[in-house]
């Protein structure tokens, strides 16, 4: 399990926009989005933690290692 704050996620469609960003990371991972805590935690069997800062990122998104 791979864990983020994303302190700029605030509404459903942020939440959307970085599951979509995951998602293109690694089609298959689980995402799990917490509005409330700013929090995503992905179980990813293929892409490195890192991948999935810099996907978090490239949506526009601060990704912090929670």
């Amino acid at each position: 399990m791979i864990a983020f704050q994303v302190s700029d996620m605030t509404c459903t469609r942020c939440a959307g926009a970085v599951t979509k960003a995951l998602k293109a990371v690694d089609r298959a991972a689980l995402v799990q989005v917490d509005l409330a805590t700013f929090t995503v935690e992905i179980e990813s069997s293929t892409a490195t933690a890192r991948q999935l800062s810099d996907a978090i990122k490239r949506a526009g998104y601060s990704a912090v290692a929670a």
